[in-house]
């Protein structure tokens, strides 16, 4: 997406191109046959979804045919992993793919051992301790409540005179594999009526797919992973520069 005297301009493809992704489940298939993609287009030429949808799609509302609408329905699917994870921004991870991002993201820490050697803040626990506690054994117990990330910035003390940067830790949190976006829920009345822009929800990936199938590169160098995963961008697009993938997926 460029944005050219003050109007956004998307990088998709003509209306009819034979290339292009025309559903969601087209979508899904495709990041499964790439591993990840990230939603917006950036350095690496092609390597989005901006890139292979048709722009005329875009911002229409037509769940059938707007990618935009497609980032919600395979937010809450499941099958891959939604979330900010592209250089701060949003993109997809097939579950082939995430242990590999969470080893090299996460430098083979989860969240409280992170937290134990003093590796994480005080403004990320507050966020992540609705996420994961300790049973009456020790061990870490995964919440799967959904809670709206405008209802999260308050109950974690943010803004009004709390913690600050709560979208930045958010991100960071998501970029980290600790946090991904669930699914997406609109806000509610006191009526009960719905309102607004639908707001994400996040859970950890352990909550969603598991632990052992979340950290099951966590026997390898944060370097092996991090290479797979250069190295599948270079298998897709030759041309992608190291500086460009470096500024896309973050340096080992």
């Amino acid at each position: 997406m460029e944005f050219i005297n003050g109007d956004f301009f998307m990088k998709g493809l003509d209306t009819g191109d034979p290339s292009a992704v025309t559903t969601w489940q087209e979508l899904v298939e495709k990041i499964g046959q790439i591993g990840f993609l990230p939603f917006f287009s950036g350095e690496i030429e092609g390597f989005s979804v901006e890139e292979m949808t048709c722009s005329a799609n875009w911002w229409s509302g037509d769940a059938d045919s707007d990618p935009w609408e497609w980032r919600e329905i395979i937010a809450a699917d499941h099958r891959v992993a939604y979330g900010k994870f592209f250089d701060k921004k949003a993109g997809f991870i097939s579950l082939e793919w995430l242990p590999y991002f969470a080893n090299f993201r996460r430098d083979g820490y989860d969240f409280d051992a992170r937290w134990d050697d003093g590796m994480a803040n005080r403004r990320e626990k507050k966020i992540m301790d609705f996420y994961i506690s300790e049973d009456k054994r020790g061990d870490t117990v995964y919440s799967h409540e959904l809670i709206l990330s405008t209802e999260l910035k308050h109950m974690a003390g943010f803004g009004n005179g709390g913690e600050k940067n709560f979208p930045g830790i958010l991100t960071g949190l998501q970029m980290q594999t600790y946090l991904v976006i669930s699914q997406f829920q609109r806000r509610e009345s006191k009526g009960g009526s719905e309102y607004g822009m639908p707001v994400s929800v996040m859970l950890t990936p352990e909550a969603i797919w598991g632990r052992e199938a979340v950290t099951s590169a966590y026997g390898e160098s944060v370097r092996t992973s991090w290479e797979r995963i250069s190295n599948r961008i270079k298998d897709f697009y030759p041309h992608a520069k190291e500086k460009d993938i470096i500024k896309l997926i973050g340096k080992v």
